[in-house]
């Protein structure tokens, strides 16, 4: 790792910070200065383990020398190029690896890509994308779109609108129309759950009521996460996600993965399209598509769908959608060296090499001080903390903060701990992890 930087030689006043207590991280600023493999380096000259890669991005670990030569390059030769009524050769080169190694195989039909900026930019892409294919098909009364509770999506409009985090929402306007089938968590039934719980496949019923209310014929997609990772790490029943596919083809609705955390490798298996065996029509992509390295998102679409949108008169704009940066050359190269690397090191299967013994860590914590619940799945864990009466997500705060204190780095969300580590983890880190949250939950009140 390179030198830390100086403290303390720079403002903490002008960047407002995204997502972020701003008051209470500038009265005692946590800094990160380097990172390499498994660890960042703090300005103080720590180094902390990084048990969630990033957020949920950095699959390959940090510090990647090919993913930096490739970009430095890039930039040398081509720093931009705009992709409206224009091409360069890394979007198309691109494109064509990530279909084929496109989520279900060749079998599923989603070959198709569309570049965006983030993941939040990749939802409203294929909320837009599955509109504008309704429409195609004759079927423009159908213009609602349908989320889950506790699901979350971005922070776009459209995103926004079918996410179902209360905070996320409750400052902003939101689409009209936009509804919201019950989220799966079922404590009474599913606690200490190992893998998909066994309880609660009825829950994609509910999709039916939605039917019933607003008629399928308005109806146009249904996005969910195969996993909800901000909310918590909620983990589909057993059958569940088959069971929305299966009402989706009954009432012509399109049905879109959210993939944006579990996509490249984070199961164990390429996708959570591949884990569960269930091929949606649209799956939204980012973090691990760059390894973090350059913002990025990307939505992989069926065949049908795009070639239904993609027709009209010679020189016709047949999509009326794109970003500034879709497509951008230093993203791509990125883009194709973190490709490379996920098939040389065998990275997209590496999570299930670990996952029993991830498993039997995790589940370790049950029974010490505030835990009741722990739920995982791949190389993903949640880890439910008691609420302190009347102050919900303190607890969760000081543990985060105890934690890096000492030497980890952890996610909270509210007083849920989410691990979610680079998939080049051994089992020396697990042990780390495990015992710094161990000794934290002991100390914190």
């Amino acid at each position: 790792m390179s030198a830390p930087q100086a403290r303390n030689t720079y403002s903490l006043d002008s960047f407002w910070m995204p997502f972020t207590a701003n008051r209470q991280f500038k009265a005692a600023p946590r800094m990160l200065v380097s990172s390499a493999g498994m660890y960042y380096r703090t300005d103080d000259d720590r180094q902390i383990l990084d048990s969630t890669a990033g957020l949920w991005c950095v699959n390959a670990g940090h510090g990647r020398r090919e993913i930096a030569d490739a970009v430095g390059q890039q930039l040398a030769t081509l720093d931009y190029a705009p992709s409206f009524q224009m091409g360069h050769p890394l979007a198309f080169q691109f494109a064509e690896q990530l279909s084929i190694n496109a989520p279900g195989g060749t079998d599923a039909g989603l070959d198709r890509v569309f570049f965006a900026g983030s993941g939040s930019e990749a939802v409203d892409t294929a909320l837009k994308i599955a509109i504008a294919y309704q429409r195609a098909i004759g079927q423009g009364t159908r213009t609602r779109l349908i989320g889950r509770e506790r699901g979350y999506h971005g922070v776009g409009f459209g995103g926004l609108s079918v996410g179902g985090i209360v905070n996320n929402r409750r400052v902003f306007p939101l689409l009209p129309g936009a509804d919201h089938i019950r989220h799966t968590h079922d404590p009474d039934r599913n606690r200490y759950v190992k893998g998909q719980p066994e309880h609660g496949v009825e829950l994609a019923d509910d999709l039916e009521r939605l039917v019933a209310l607003h008629g399928a014929e308005t109806i146009a997609a249904l996005i969910v996460e195969p996993i909800a990772g901000s909310t918590g790490v909620l983990v589909p029943p057993k059958g569940y996600l088959q069971r929305l596919r299966e009402i989706c083809d009954r009432h012509g609705i399109l049905l879109i993965f959210d993939e944006v955390i579990t996509g490249f490798g984070r199961l164990g298996k390429p996708f959570a399209v591949d884990y569960f065996g269930v091929v949606p029509d649209l799956v939204t992509t980012a973090k691990g598509l760059t390894n973090g390295s350059i913002p990025m998102g990307a939505v992989f679409a069926k065949r049908k769908i795009h070639d239904a949108v993609v027709q009209g008169q010679p020189g016709q704009i047949e999509f009326f959608h794109g970003y500034t940066y879709s497509g951008h050359p230093a993203a791509c190269a990125a883009g194709l060296a973190t490709l490379s690397i996920y098939q040389k090191e065998e990275l997209f299967t590496a999570a299930a090499a670990v996952e029993d013994y991830w498993q039997e860590a995790m589940h370790s914590l049950r029974g010490l001080p505030h835990v009741v619940d722990v739920r995982n799945i791949g190389l993903i864990a949640g880890i439910e903390l008691a609420s302190i009466p009347d102050a919900p997500g303190t607890r969760g705060y000081d543990v985060f903060v105890d934690c890096f204190n000492r030497g980890l780095l952890i996610r909270v969300t509210g007083d849920i701990v989410a691990f979610s580590p680079p998939l080049m983890i051994e089992r020396s880190h697990i042990d780390d992890m495990v015992s710094i949250l161990a000794d934290a939950l002991k100390r914190v009140f």
